[in-house]
């Protein structure tokens, strides 16, 4: 009923859209929210290239297969500021938000083999949608939650210039949608109240190929592929008046209060990378990824014919460019100057004046990576300017820009065993 009454709202320009700190896209109220991809903020300021990338000193979320090639023990942290404009055919609001990206750990295993641990979000739901143009009629939308991802990812060696990745994760979470309408001739306002539980597993698996050419150029190509799962949704969906106009009072009169269930089929996704360069001097690459459509059979995330999923797809294009990595007189030398382009078709199809309509993402990238002072740790820097959705059939269209940072924390003496003379 809350996703029903909603998308017919939220097709419509008439509607005041409010964005507010710590909220996400208005698309996130479909599914299970906005779509998170496991990312570093090297690797988006790169356009989200990593597939086929190759790296000793940070981590790669794209391709577990990337593990093997970790040298030292690295840390990683990143979090990211949105600055988000909301536009439709009369009106338009801005807003911001917050997230923390991802929390890992990895570490070498030997000489030919690696392994990453970590907590990254999966989606994320943050709308907040308010309808006050009728004077006696008041009604607030608002959902709020997401879900997370916890994972191991190993990566070794099979041979020479090729390995072989499995990851593995364990996806929670808890989303939240509300409807509170107060009407001028009810005494008190009613709530429709919906929660969800969503849980399920996930695995990955990669591989990765180098091979050297002449003139010391790399050749690099990647492949992975994320396997189809379930997640589980349990929940509960309640109407009910209450005292208080902020939705905080006491409960009155329950009109239904009744537990739901269901679940929520997450198709195959699989990507493809190649890229050439110089190690530690420059690298050009580029990624397609696909997936099928997803599809719900839980009540509480039922799209009632408002919207479907089709197919998706993502291509990126980026690289990186050191000019002097051991430059003793130019630290400017020593800085990872990143850039990339992103083009993606979400797959999600909205209906609006009959018609459903694609809602597509588009994103360019630059960013920097800074070495710490006599460390192989660095602090990466990325900046992106992007544009999802669209105004035609009275849709709304978002611009926004990421403020991306990270911190990679490199040590080879971790997990080393002491030695005593």
């Amino acid at each position: 009923m809350t996703k029903r009454i909603l998308l017919g709202l939220l097709v419509l320009s008439t509607i005041t859209i409010s964005a507010q700190r710590n909220s996400a896209s208005p698309y996130s109220y479909f599914g299970i929210g906005e779509n998170f991809e496991a990312t570093t903020v090297e690797n988006a300021s790169m356009g989200g290239i990593g597939v086929a990338l190759k790296d000793t000193r940070h981590l790669n979320f794209s391709n577990p297969a990337a593990n093997a090639d970790l040298r030292a023990a690295t840390y990683a942290i990143g979090g990211s500021l949105t600055f988000l404009t909301l536009k439709d055919n009369e009106d338009s609001q801005s807003g911001n938000s917050t997230n923390l990206r991802y929390l890992a750990l990895g570490f070498p295993i030997g000489k030919k083999a690696g392994l990453s641990v970590g907590l990254q979000p999966y989606s994320s739901v943050g709308y907040s949608l308010l309808d006050n143009n009728d004077a006696d009629n008041v009604t607030l939308f608002r959902g709020e939650g997401g879900t997370n991802k916890i994972y191991g990812s190993f990566g070794m060696y099979a041979f020479e210039g090729f390995s072989l990745g499995i990851e593995a994760a364990f996806i929670f979470g808890n989303i939240n949608n509300s409807i509170i309408n107060n009407r001028i001739d009810i005494t008190r306002p009613t709530k429709h109240e919906e929660s969800i539980n969503i849980r399920g597993g996930q695995f990955k698996l990669g591989a990765q190929y180098k091979r050297e050419l002449k003139n010391k150029l790399q050749l690099y190509s990647g492949a992975s592929i994320t396997l189809s799962n379930d997640l589980s949704t349990t929940g509960n969906e309640k109407m009910f008046s209450f005292s208080a106009v902020n939705g905080e009072g006491d409960v009155k009169d329950v009109l239904f209060d009744r537990a739901v269930n269901g679940d929520v089929s997450i198709p195959v996704k699989t990507a493809f990378g190649f890229g050439l360069g110089k190690v530690n001097k420059w690298y050009v690459g580029v990624n397609q990824q696909f997936q099928s459509a997803l599809s719900t059979n839980s009540s509480l995330i039922s799209n009632e014919g408002g919207y479907k999923y089709d197919d998706s797809s993502k291509f990126s294009l980026g690289g990186y460019y050191i000019p002097k990595i051991n430059s003793i007189s130019s630290y400017w030398d020593r800085v990872t100057y990143r850039a990339g382009l992103r083009f993606e078709d979400t797959g999600l199809m909205v209906k609006a004046n009959n018609n459903f309509t694609a809602i597509k993402d588009f994103g360019i990238n630059v960013g920097l990576g800074l070495p710490l002072p006599r460390q192989l740790s660095n602090v990466n820097i990325g900046f992106e300017y992007g544009q999802r959705g669209t105004t035609d059939n009275d849709l709304i269209k978002e611009n926004y820009f990421n403020l991306r940072l990270s911190l990679s924390l490199n040590s080879i003496k971790w997990f080393q065993k002491r030695r005593i003379d």
